[in-house]
């Protein structure tokens, strides 16, 4: 199941992608595009500058769709964060396993340390010395 940020951000790419398309193929082949909606233009041929500006502004307009199409993929691929009741949930049970820990620890630190024994190698060699 996809979540609603991942929903949201597929659009945003879709949109994107097809704006960016469209756009393009506008700019490549205004007439035939215009032909087939049943539009006629008159292409004089004096149009170099307004090709320059329409070039550069081309340019912008897909740079901006394209980071908007990144954004949307980020969202679309990105999981799911946890639930805010998830993860306090989870702070609880570790205070609680935290402090079932504690007394058990104090229990251990006051139980009296039993003598230790020593290490038959010393018994071994203080017999020896006595012989």
């Amino acid at each position: 199941m996809v979540s609603k940020d991942q929903a949201i951000g597929g659009a945003i790419l879709a949109v994107c992608v097809i704006v960016a398309v469209v756009y393009v193929l506008l700019v490549l082949f205004p007439a035939q595009i215009y032909g087939l909606l049943g539009t006629v233009t008159a292409n004089t041929g004096n149009n170099i500058r307004l090709d320059l500006v329409l070039i550069l502004v081309s340019i912008a307009f897909i740079a901006i769709l394209a980071i908007g199409a990144w954004i949307g993929w980020t969202m679309a691929t990105t999981p799911p964060p946890k639930p805010i009741e998830e993860i306090t949930t989870e702070i609880e049970e570790k205070k609680e396993e935290e402090k079932k820990e504690e007394p058990k620890m104090e229990e251990e630190a006051v139980k009296p340390a039993e003598p230790a024994e020593a290490p038959a190698t010393e018994e071994k060699t203080v017999s020896k010395k006595k012989k």
